[in-house]
Order: C-alpha cells, then sequence, then structure tokens
C-alpha cells in the first residue's frame, strides 16, 4: 500500500493514497499503513485524488481512523473524492459523518480557519 505523506500548515498531516480502489482486497494493509502514520497525529487530511472505488470494508477503515483520531481530540477530513467515490459516501449518508473537502488545501485551511 502506497501512501505519500507531508506535513502543511499548521502542522496538519496531508496523505495521499495512490490506490484506484480501497476494498477487500487492500483495506488492511491500508489500515496498518494509515494507523502507523497518524498514530499520534491531530489533524489529517485524506487526499483521496487517485481513487476510483470504495467498498464497505474501505468505508469502514475511514470510518475507523477517524473515530481513532478523534478519540485523541483531533480530526480526520476527506478531499479531492471522484465522482463516484462521492456518490458513494452521499448515498450511504456518510457524507454527514466526515468533512469532505473538494480540495486538500481546502480541507488544510479549513483547519485554520477554527484555530
Amino acid at each position: 500500500m502506497e501512501l505519500l505523506n507531508q506535513t502543511q500548515g499548521d502542522d496538519v498531516l496531508v496523505i495521499q493514497i495512490q490506490e484506484d480502489n480501497l476494498d477487500a482486497s487492500n483495506v488492511r494493509a491500508f489500515r496498518e499503513a494509515l494507523q502507523a502514520l497518524i498514530k499520534d497525529k491531530t489533524r489529517v487530511v485524506l487526499d483521496m485524488s487517485h481513487l476510483k472505488f470504495v467498498d464497505s470494508s474501505g468505508l469502514g477503515a475511514l470510518i475507523s481512523c477517524l473515530r481513532d483520531t478523534n478519540g485523541r481530540k483531533g480530526d480526520f477530513r476527506l478531499s479531492n473524492m471522484s465522482r463516484s467515490v462521492l456518490a458513494l459516501f452521499e448515498l450511504m449518508r456518510m457524507h454527514r459523518v466526515f468533512s469532505i473537502h473538494e480540495t486538500a488545501e481546502g480541507a488544510v485551511s479549513s483547519f485554520s480557519a477554527i484555530s
């Protein structure tokens, strides 16, 4: 599982997933890699620009990351969703659970707006 990461703005970790799919075939590797990156972070943005498909196991992994980050009094935001992935999030009403932004830069700057 390839994840690119960099710190931007006011200590916001931006992670870009480099896969086309987040599903049962790779969700374990994704969860392990992401958990290692965010274990002590409170401000995380996941750039989903490469993802074309997310299944229920992928959605579960994202919810787990959100819970972990919220447990540290932080926030886990999503950005750059394709139309098909965004449609899934809207269908499952996950757009009410996650803070979703059009761009990673917009998600990063939204942290500054509430600081």
